[in-house]
């Protein structure tokens, strides 16, 4: 094997400036002087003839070249640290460790609170923070470090990428307990005669449920667009409007629900994790209690018992 030209630690303070976009914040994120990082950018821009990253009023850009090395660094760094500390023992109840979670906000509201509980009971010191990140970002940020999990729909399809299902839920429509509507079951004329809440981050375009509609031939009446799912269950129990949404959302709700007049395909979700940490034990554990917490059925909360109003 021939040896290294560079100096490893080039590659941390690479690394670190990528994710920082500016010298001073890289230098205090190693815990180095500002002067030591530029030194080593120096190195790295004679060393691999390339400027790197260039300086601008948003901060180091980096150039095509640092974009096309930057996962293949992140990936050798994290396969390094994941080799020097193979033979350590996790421990959950004294990890300190950070872990970085993209997701849906209803897959939040779904996960986050159990996964809490579980986390104050058997790693207290962890912590977790989430983000929300565009899918089409998704793989460079597991890649580069920035995310270290995320849970969305089976989209992905990256080598370097490892993912595992996390269930499915199927989709239901809502309407408020004293709504006009009274019958108990939904004929697709009763579906199209209401008017609906769509749920989309999008500006415009048709969602996953009005896809289905189109196919159908059919359109229901769009009343009010919402950037959240989380949201729209309370617009939709102060109005006359119907949610279409996953059974796992609308239980949580005192509401009525109906079963769809039309097929829908169910909602499905995947973990996904950058394979660089693939043996890393914290990850390992951390995933684990992911996959069994929203693979259990009875998770999501009961739906709350309606107030009797009292006789007069």
């Amino acid at each position: 094997m021939r040896p290294l030209k560079l100096d490893l630690n080039l590659f941390v303070v690479f690394a670190s400036i990528y994710e920082k976009r500016n010298l001073t914040r890289a230098a205090e994120a190693l815990f180095i002087t500002q002067p030591a990082v530029s030194n080593a950018l120096a190195r790295m821009r004679k060393a691999l003839n390339d400027p790197l990253f260039v300086s601008s009023p948003s901060g180091m850009v980096p150039t095509p070249l640092a974009e096309n090395i930057v996962g293949r660094v992140r990936e050798a760094l994290q396969l390094l640290e994941a080799s020097a500390t193979a033979g350590d023992v996790f421990v959950p109840a004294t990890s300190q460790r950070t872990f970085r979670l993209s997701m849906p906000d209803l897959t939040e509201a779904i996960l986050l609170p159990a996964l809490g509980e579980l986390l104050q009971q058997q790693a207290p010191g962890m912590n977790i923070e989430c983000y929300f990140t565009p899918r089409s970002e998704v793989a460079a940020a597991l890649e580069t470090g920035k995310i270290d999990f995320a849970i969305d729909v089976p989209f992905l399809d990256d080598p370097h990428l490892r993912q595992a299902p996390l269930g499915s839920d199927r989709y239901a429509c809502m309407l408020r307990h004293d709504h006009p509507f009274t019958c108990d079951t939904l004929s697709m004329d009763d579906y199209l005669a209401l008017g609906h809440i769509q749920v989309s981050s999008r500006r415009q375009g048709s969602g996953f449920v009005d896809a289905e509609m189109k196919r159908l031939g059919k359109q229901r009446q769009i009343r009010m667009r919402v950037q959240h799912y989380m949201v729209a269950p309370l617009v939709a129990l102060r109005t006359d409007l119907a949610l279409t949404a996953p059974m796992q959302l609308l239980q949580r709700h005192d509401a009525r629900i109906f079963e769809l007049p039309f097929s829908l395909a169910r909602l499905e979700w995947h973990l996904y994790w950058h394979r660089s940490k693939a043996q890393d034990q914290a990850s390992i554990w951390l995933r684990s209690k992911i996959i069994d917490l929203l693979s259990d059925p009875k998770m999501p909360a009961e739906k709350p018992k309606r107030k009797r109003k009292a006789a007069v």
